[in-house]
């Protein structure tokens, strides 16, 4: 699944990121309410994980009500340490999915994400990703280019799922360490570089069109030639 988590707390957000990154879900992160509406409104996800209490110029519950009326229905799970009955009930009406208060299990906002995507689904999950003859089984967890098989160490996995999750785009050292490293700072080693080496490695190596481009000055980019 892809998942947004709009929270300012980092140690929490943080400990779900990491929880849900391990289970193998695509995650993106806000910190505060204004990125937290622009995400939410110009990207797809299966769930968002809402705090209340937002910095940034508008709450939580203003970004549920904000993509309500727009018509959006992507199933929210709220995050409040406001536990009393009508801040529940606030936030229930104000279009939230489900309300889980802080402190919290792990496994229980797991499950409730799940059960939320699970009533919610109004189409086919998507589990395979394609960019030119190169396959992601997202159930099998297996890459296959023209028939054959791709070993891939989880890492490399992780990889080559965000990269082609944002085929045809750019995708900066920056996107990668927050989304597939979880680093929030440049720890200024070459462990990229590694890595979409090896990649680079298995997905290209003697074939005629490689799909795995390196953009100078900017990044990477995932796509296959017209």
């Amino acid at each position: 699944m892809k998942i947004l988590i709009v929270e300012d707390n980092p140690q929490v957000a943080q400990f779900i990121r990491k929880g849900l990154g391990e289970a193998g879900h695509t995650v993106d992160h806000a910190d505060n309410g204004r990125d937290g509406l622009f995400l939410a409104t110009t990207e797809q996800y299966d769930a968002i994980i809402m705090d209340r209490m937002l910095p940034g110029g508008v709450d939580g519950l203003g970004i549920v009500d904000a993509l309500r009326r727009t018509g959006n229905t992507t199933p929210i799970l709220i995050l409040s340490a406001l536990a009393d009955v009508d801040e529940r009930i606030r936030g229930l009406r104000a279009g939230g999915d489900d309300y889980l208060t802080k402190p919290f299990a792990y496994g229980e906002l797991e499950a409730r994400l799940q059960a939320l995507v699970r009533r919610g689904r109004t189409a086919p999950t998507q589990t395979m990703l394609e960019v030119g003859d190169l396959s992601l089984d997202l159930l099998k967890r297996q890459a296959m280019r023209g028939g054959k098989v791709i070993a891939l160490k989880p890492r490399e996995y992780k990889l080559l799922e965000y990269l082609m999750r944002h085929a045809g785009q750019v995708v900066t050292r920056t996107m990668l360490l927050e989304n597939v490293w979880e680093y929030h700072f440049d720890p200024q080693t070459n462990v990229i570089d590694v890595h979409i080496s090896n990649l680079r490695q298995k997905i290209d190596a003697g074939t005629e069109k490689p799909l795995l481009k390196t953009v100078r000055g900017a990044g990477y980019m995932m796509a296959a030639e017209a």
